[in-house]
């Protein structure tokens, strides 16, 4: 199923959020990069975990960071769990997707600010439910824009003016 995949973590993460941001940011509209809560979650990223590997790529995917041990542990360092299942499904496509290549792996979501640490790994479960949002994910890119729905935090998204001024 990867051979003709190229969905990446953050589109995974923004379809539990928005499924507006998600259409925008796969069509290459991306706000992110100049948004204050953006470049404050990328400082806490950088000020973090010095000595292992940061932003490593492979194909569509980048992880925040790796380690390798007895098995491979991918880590993604988040501002704030608000978004905890977001976060939580865009590390197990991670897994997913290295595990499609046969690289066994499991995953660590951190959160420096609230000292708290999480271990996810992937069962038989997870993995037929990340297949399922993988093709909604298609579906959504592939159709009509969807309407925004307002939500309360939505003041804070870096795409607040593009979808409600």
């Amino acid at each position: 199923m990867i051979s003709n995949m190229y969905i990446r973590g953050t589109q995974v993460n923004y379809y539990f959020v928005c499924k507006t941001k998600l259409w925008l940011f796969s069509h290459n509209i991306t706000m992110e990069k100049e948004h204050e809560l953006v470049k404050l979650g990328k400082l806490i990223h950088n000020s973090h975990y010095e000595r292992d590997w940061k932003d490593v790529t492979i194909g569509p995917v980048a992880f925040d960071i790796v380690r390798k041990n007895d098995e491979i542990e991918i880590r993604e360092v988040k501002k704030s769990s608000s978004f905890e299942k977001a976060h939580e499904y865009q590390l197990l496509y991670y897994i997913y997707y290295l595990e499609e290549l046969g690289i066994r792996a499991k995953g660590i979501l951190s959160y420096p600010k609230q000292r708290k640490t999480i271990e996810i790994k992937m069962d038989l479960e997870r993995k037929k439910e990340i297949e399922k949002i993988l093709s909604r994910i298609e579906k959504i890119t592939k159709g009509k824009m969807p309407p925004p729905s307002y939500a309360k935090y939505c003041r804070k998204c870096a795409y607040f003016e593009l979808c409600f001024a």
